[in-house]
């Protein structure tokens, strides 16, 4: 795959799930990737400048959806594929790191082709 989509991971306060999908994938040859919190007390908020700049945009709930939907209208929600990850998880615990990989690596086999 030529082409390097821009992947952006969403989660409530991007200290576990979605930092956690950053961290594993920062270095992955098939896209580029940053993540980003819905929270104000977020790590790192979301930004219209970060919905510009992805492809496709994961969130970890289908209640991130529809907040992002609510922050910003404007964007529609065609590039949000919802991964259906609880928030039970901690930073790069194992069983979540697996379920991303899993997750992640089979929507770009079915969108891609990688």
């Amino acid at each position: 795959m030529s082409y390097k989509p821009n992947i952006l991971v969403v989660c409530g306060r991007n200290k576990r799930r979605s930092r956690t999908a950053e961290h594993l994938f920062k270095n992955d040859d098939r896209f580029h990737i940053r993540s980003a919190g819905l929270s104000p007390q977020s790590d790192r908020k979301i930004s219209e400048t970060d919905l510009q700049w992805a492809d496709t945009i994961f969130v970890m709930e289908p209640e991130h959806r529809r907040k992002l939907s609510a922050l910003y209208p404007q964007f529609g929600l065609s590039r949000v594929e919802v991964l259906d990850i609880a928030d039970e998880y901690e930073f790069m615990e194992e069983e979540l790191v697996e379920t991303l990989q899993v997750k992640v690596n089979e929507y770009l086999k079915i969108r891609f082709g990688a």
